[in-house]
């Protein structure tokens, strides 16, 4: 019997309290086949199996089939497995999504054997997860759109759930995760590919190894979401040695799979980061513990989590609360958030598990219909309607029951009234509490601290850790003081002197307001990356010190943009808030939902606010209590979306509230301690290459307080890692303290720059290729950063002026704040001209292009350099664009200096070659130029109109050309062509693609090339068409609405007075506005339907969005699904449509458990703008339409049709019950009425 050698024990915990690093760790070079050899021989060590052989699908498929046999004690025949593969394993039309689901959710399938009896077959055991069977795989060869091999591949139960990619010692780990990308979209991905089944990915270059989740979400795919694995104080386990003995451990890697993931509603598969992992573990161990020693209902049987804000703590402390109901001895688990941190996503989330108790109001009826449920262990609920229970309800079974507690954001109900009455009420609980700013004794007002109410800490993740896994950012604070006769009072420490000072007099001066506001909006481009012509950049917050406060800018904004071309969009919300004793020093007074108890002038201003607002995005909102919530909804919505540029607050939004698109925050209010940190953390959530740190500019001086905070919530070096560094440093170049690596400053680099390539165009050598594309990547870099400084902003504004012009001096000196002898300093510095960047831009964008050409399979080869640490700053590119309406305005302003159309053509090319996102656009461009008499447009507006008019014909014309040159599906390459166009991408992913193709075999060895050459010539076309508008579709599926309409409206199919659509009619029409997207799971049959979509509770989603009532939502969707059981036995195309221009689309995308989507689509006809109010009765009529129509109005044919068809279930029902009578069945989506049939035999 084989020995095996431990590595790594814990009892409890799969992350390490304590880990000793491999003392045989190579600091030799190694080769990737070495690091491979190694891993594998290691992995072997640790028991797992080794096929050497198995290298290709077929092989992998077989031994799938071995490995599923075993752990279901089952033979399958030939004909069984080919079905079982067929119609679950493997199905043709399955995605990566799908294949997830199988894992995750749909991991048991109920499979009929040819003998007639069911017997559930599983592809994981998660319950007893040794039965699981790992095996290590290596060189796996596969081709999808190119061939690939695949370094080390890792099965359980002999699929394939985690790749690992290897590079030599030295190499840059992102050439790794690059390697990974590219396999993502040239093979894993492929037809028939049981690949679609990886979650996880592992990369190393011997000394760094990261892990992270196979997703398709493109803004979820980047490196930033690559992991460390760690011990329990976050020391990082790097080394692929010392990552193999600990995260490869087999208990570990089955738990991080099947139990530290979750599969969320969006359908996005997140892999828990190990201090999220160790501080779960920590509290079902504490649960476990406390309950065997009877401790609970005391600080011993709880706890707290100090997990920094941005880090994740919702998903933690989420999957805590999942995991707590699995223990056997526990009756309830209550998840508790607070009202205002419930938007959409986290309540489509909880209302998978907790139906009727999150929905946003405080009405308790939902929530103790949960409680009586045996069936529902976790009630997700809210704090207030939590402490409303348990004030109006004296005695219920569950205050005797043991109870967990998780309170998702300890620090707002530790020491309220909800608190007390929970240690009075409940007998038997264990509490714990997540925070990132815990209250420890220094910052406390009272005597309570968060350990005195939860018990010790468990776990910490601070936001040092968190900026070196770089999973946050740092901050960059300015202090703003160019307001000499304010200095005095900004720079004040005294709490009650400038409590004293918010008034007209001085903190509220008209004139202090004024330059303020003047600032933001001269810096806000700047700080927010938008000073491209059309660049998306990010948005801000302006937290200030009072609802007068608020007023005074709002009113200052509108008034000094009331003339501006561009004015920045701007909203505020505010609310009341109590005048209760704070719990700790700095901590933001919570603002509640009860508008009704501010006063009058403060509830007349936001009224009148949300009026503005309602009038901007067409919105019907007001002051209400139900009005403003959703208000409060829709708004961080918008936020989220970048809809508003500037949101002006003065408590809410600075806790809890996810914008990552967010980067400046403004300050002119008092912040200390915990307020502080909560209000920088808004800005500091990863996003991009481009967004380097949370932008924090005050208007009073913080430094102290932003230093005691930053110190209290990390240690004494905090400082030098949370705060970013000076523009000095940036410009001269440093060390960083914490890599001890050297980097160059600005200066530095532009001169090395400008002397190695003066022209661009010199640069023919592969070697002077690769060198200028580091170099150039490293000017881009630390140019993005020095944006946020004011002094960069004003060297590159001394650039615009004529030094020589005295009184322009003089103007520039006054307005920058700067004195001579700043003048002669700005002087000194270089900065490369405009067009030298432009030129740079486009050789870089050109460089590129080439190397993704050169270095495809054929010609890698013959090359001798080492492009594998090169990183292009794609992002960095982006945020600099200039848009296309900005180039077409230049060409009229061009063209009106009498230039020659080949020296604007000249120009043109040289701007767009600049540009990454229209460089594909430039054909277009030229031949608009030449085909068109510019000379006869009067202005601006009208060449901007010209141009895509123009585009929107060859638009057209080309994608015909397309069609016919490659003889493709006329109306399904029309459909794919315009939902890649409306999506800006065109996707291998689904069966669009397919669908396009002419007549094939997949089997046929032409069937691949066809299908790569279309998806190439289609994915340049959309490339170049890409936001020109317009549409492709030309045929007799769409139509006019009407001869004055310039609208395309689909084809209906007519029954009487209803109109039939198809869903994708509607997916695919770029002129429809998706409102709104529910996928609703069903478990039971059609007969229950009712009773199920009320267990829902997606009626208090759509309610929350202002969409339908209750009545009305319920009455549609019963008559929807009785419309999708008839049209579906008719074969009929699917989905409804009416008058109002809303269509409720129904797509089946499963079978076995039925989920439905329902997408609200409102469809833009001209001079149709107020359609809101038709919405509910839209919908209604919808439902009396849909049911009128299937019943009464459907012609002679269709009802043959249907007799016909039942007919045949009628002969299939027969054998059906032969089924489900048969004493194997086991099936735990019971039928209810079936179990009532049975009674309590065992089927």
């Amino acid at each position: 019997m084989t020995t095996y050698k431990t590595i790594a024990e814990s009892k409890n915990f799969i992350v390490l309290d304590k880990y000793t690093k491999h003392d045989e760790v190579a600091e030799s070079y190694q080769s990737e086949s070495d690091l491979e050899r190694e891993l594998i021989q290691d992995l072997m060590n640790q028991g797992y199996e080794y096929v050497p052989d198995l290298n290709n699908p077929t092989a992998m498929l077989a031994n799938v089939r071995a490995q599923l046999q075993v752990l279901n004690n089952v033979e399958f025949s030939d004909g069984e497995w080919a079905r079982f593969v067929e119609t679950y394993l493997d199905r043709p039309s399955d995605s990566i999504t799908d294949k997830t689901r199988k894992i995750h959710d749909d991991y048991i399938e109920d499979f009929v054997f040819d003998d007639g009896r069911i017997q559930n077959i599983y592809l994981v055991d998660k319950n007893n997860i040794a039965r699981n069977k790992v095996q290590v795989i290596k060189q796996f060869e596969q081709t999808g759109s190119h061939a690939n091999r695949y370094d080390v591949t890792i099965l359980v139960n002999g699929l394939p759930l985690v790749q690992v990619e290897l590079k030599k010692r030295g190499v840059a780990i992102r050439e790794a995760f690059n390697q990974v990308h590219r396999y993502s979209k040239e093979s894993f991905n492929a037809e028939s590919s049981l690949f679609k089944y990886l979650q996880l990915f592992v990369i190393s270059n011997g000394t760094d190894t990261r892990y992270f989740a196979n997703t398709v979400k493109r803004n979820k795919n980047t490196f930033d979401f690559t992991m460390n694995w760690a011990k329990s104080d976050n020391g990082l386990i790097k080394d692929l040695k010392d990552f193999t003995a600990t995260f490869f451990q087999k208990e570990t890697l089955l738990k991080v799979l099947l139990h530290f993931s979750v599969f969320d509603v969006s359908d996005t598969l997140l892999i828990m980061r190990p201090y999220q992992i160790a501080a779960t573990e920590r509290i079902l161990w504490k649960i476990k513990s406390a309950f065997q020693a009877k401790q609970w209902s005391s600080t011993d049987a709880g706890g707290y989590i100090w997990h920094t804000t941005g880090s994740g703590k919702t998903l933690t402390s989420f999957k805590a609360a999942r995991l707590a109901t699995e223990l056997d001895f526990v009756d309830k688990v209550f998840f508790v958030v607070d009202r205002k941190d419930l938007d959409y996503q986290t309540m489509k989330e909880y209302q998978r598990f907790s139906p009727d108790s999150v929905n946003g109001s405080d009405s308790t009826a939902g929530l103790k219909r949960n409680l009586s449920k045996d069936d529902n262990k976790i009630i997700v609920t809210t704090i207030q309607k939590l402490n409303n229970l348990m004030k109006t309800e004296r005695d219920l079974p569950v205050y005797r029951q043991q109870v967990v507690f998780i309170f998702d954001e300890c620090h707002r109900s530790q020491f309220g009234e909800a608190q007390k009455n929970l240690q009075k009420k409940f007998k038997r609980y264990y509490q714990f509490g997540f925070t990132g700013t815990p209250i420890f004794p220094q910052n406390a007002l009272g005597a309570e601290t968060t350990a005195s109410v939860f018990g010790r800490e468990l776990h910490s993740y601070v936001i040092t850790d968190a900026i070196r896994d770089e999973k946050v950012l740092k901050f960059k604070v300015d202090y703003n003081d160019v307001r000499p006769q304010f200095r005095d009072i900004e720079t004040e420490q005294d709490e009650k002197k400038l409590s004293a000072a918010e008034n007209k007099q001085a903190l509220l001066h008209p004139e202090r307001i004024r330059e303020i506001t003047q600032y933001i909006l001269k810096h806000f481009r700047q700080k927010t990356h938008r000073m491209g012509a059309g660049s998306r950049g990010f948005n801000a917050m302006f937290a200030v010190s009072s609802v007068d406060a608020a007023k005074a800018y709002y009113e200052a904004f509108q008034q000094l943009q009331q003339d501006a071309e561009r004015p920045l969009r701007v909203a505020t919300i505010f609310s009341f808030a109590a005048n209760e004793e704070q719990d700790a020093i700095g901590e933001i007074p919570d603002e509640s939902f009860e508008v009704s108890a501010m006063n009058s002038s403060s509830k007349e201003f936001l009224s009148a606010a949300i009026a503005d607002y309602n009038a901007m995005f067409q919105s019907n909102y007001g002051v209400d209590s139900n009005g403003f919530q959703n208000y409060y909804r829709d708004l961080a919505k918008r936020v989220k979306n970048q809809e508003i540029d500037l949101l002006i607050v003065v408590g809410m939004f600075l806790t809890g509230f996810d914008a990552p698109t967010l980067n400046t925050l403004f300050v002119d209010k008092n912040l200390r301690y915990h307020g502080l940190i909560q209000a920088y953390s808004r800005t500091n959530r990863i996003y991009d290459a481009t967004k380097t740190f949370g932008n924090i500019v005050t208007f009073r001086d913080l430094e102290k307080s932003t230093v005691d905070a930053i110190t209290l919530f990390g240690d004494k070096n905090t400082k030098n890692v949370v705060l970013e560094r000076s523009y000095k440093e940036y410009m001269e170049g440093f060390t960083d303290l914490v890599t001890g690596q050297a980097r160059r400053g600005f200066m530095e680099v532009v001169s090395e720059l400008e002397q190695r390539f003066p022209d661009p165009d010199d640069i023919e050598r592969e070697k002077d290729k690769k060198d200028f594309a580091k170099l150039f990547g490293e000017y881009l870099r630390v140019e993005n950063i020095l944006q946020n400084y004011d002094e960069f902003a004003s060297l590159k504004a001394l650039q615009t002026i004529d030094t020589s012009d005295a009184d322009a001096v003089e103007a520039f000196k006054i307005e920058h704040h700067l004195s001579d002898d700043d003048i002669a300093t700005l002087q000194t510095i270089r900065i490369p001209p405009e067009r030298k960047v432009q030129d740079y831009r486009s050789t870089y964008n050109d460089i590129r292009d080439w190397i993704r050409r050169e270095k495809s399979a054929e010609n890698q080869a013959q090359s001798t350099i080492d492009w594998d640490d090169i990183e292009f700053e794609i992002d960095l590119l982006k945020s600099q664009e200039i848009n296309l309406d900005y180039i077409l305005e230049l060409i009229f302003e061009q063209n009106k200096k009498n230039k020659s159309k080949g020296e604007l053509i000249e120009e043109v090319r040289r701007l767009i070659r600049a540009s990454l996102g229209n460089r594909a656009k430039e054909s277009l461009v030229v031949k608009f130029i030449n085909q068109t008499e510019l000379d006869e447009i009067p202005e601006k507006s009208e060449i901007i109109d010209d141009f895509y008019k123009f585009a929107q014909a060859e638009q057209l014309r080309e994608a015909e050309e397309l069609i016919r040159s490659e003889n493709l599906n006329e109306d399904a390459a029309k459909r794919y062509i315009a939902a890649s166009l409306r999506r800006e991408y065109a996707s291998e992913n689904g069966t669009e693609l397919n669908s396009t193709l002419p007549k094939l075999s997949p089997l046929n060895p032409e069937y691949r090339t066809k299908k790569q050459t279309v998806f190439q010539k289609i994915s340049a076309f959309v490339e170049k068409f890409k936001g020109v508008g317009g549409s492709v579709f030309n045929h007799p599926n769409f139509s006019y609405e009407n001869d004055d309409s310039n609208c395309l409206m689909p084809t209906p199919l007519v029954f009487g007075k209803t109109k039939l659509y198809r869903a994708e009619q509607f997916t695919a029409f770029e002129g429809g506005t998706e409102l709104a997207s529910i996928t609703l799971k069903t478990e039971l049959p059609y007969e229950s339907i009712p009773a199920s979509l009320v267990s829902t509770g997606y009626s208090s989603e759509l309610q929350a969005m202002g969409i339908v009532s209750s009545e009305i939502l319920d009455a549609t969707l019963i008559a929807l699904i009785e419309l999708e059981q008839i049209t579906k036995e008719l074969d009929l195309p699917l989905s409804g449509g009416s008058e109002s221009g809303i269509v409720w689309a129904l797509k089946e995308a499963s079978e076995g458990s039925i989920y439905h989507e329902f997408v609200a689509y409102f469809v833009e006809i001209i001079g149709d703008e107020s359609y809101k109010p038709f919405i509910d009765n839209g919908l209604y009529d919808l439902g009396k339409m849909a049911l009128g129509g299937v019943f009464f109005s459907l012609p002679k044919y269709l009802s043959e049709k249907l007799k016909a068809k039942r007919e045949v279930l009628k002969e299939e029902s027969g054998k059906q019950d032969r089924i489900t009578s048969s004493p194997n069945v086991v099936d735990f989506r019971i039928n209810p009425k079936l179990k009532e049939k049975w009674g309590s035999k065992q089927h």
